[in-house]
C-alpha cells in the first residue's frame, strides 16, 4: 500500500475537506470532530477514531495543507 490508508485531502475553495478511506470519498470534514465521525462510520471505534486524530495517527495523510485546518485557502 502506498501512504496512508486514510486521506484529509486539501481544503476546498468553500471550505472542509474530503476525506478518503483506501481511494474511496467518505465525506467533507469542516472539523475534526467530522473527521472523527466518518472514521466511526467506516468501522472504526469512536474512542479510537479520536485518539487517531488527535495523536496525528500515521494512518492519517493531511495533504494540502496543514492538519486540522479545514477552512479555505
Amino acid at each position: 500500500m502506498d501512504g496512508a490508508p486514510i486521506v484529509v485531502h486539501r481544503p476546498r475553495g468553500s471550505g472542509g475537506r474530503r476525506v478518503t478511506v483506501r481511494g474511496t470519498i467518505i465525506g467533507l470534514a469542516y472539523s475534526d470532530r467530522d473527521l472523527v465521525e466518518f472514521l466511526r462510520q467506516a468501522g472504526i471505534e469512536e474512542t479510537t477514531a479520536e485518539d487517531m486524530v488527535a495523536a496525528d495517527s500515521s494512518m492519517i495523510e493531511w495533504r494540502g495543507g496543514r492538519a486540522h485546518h479545514y477552512e479555505a485557502a
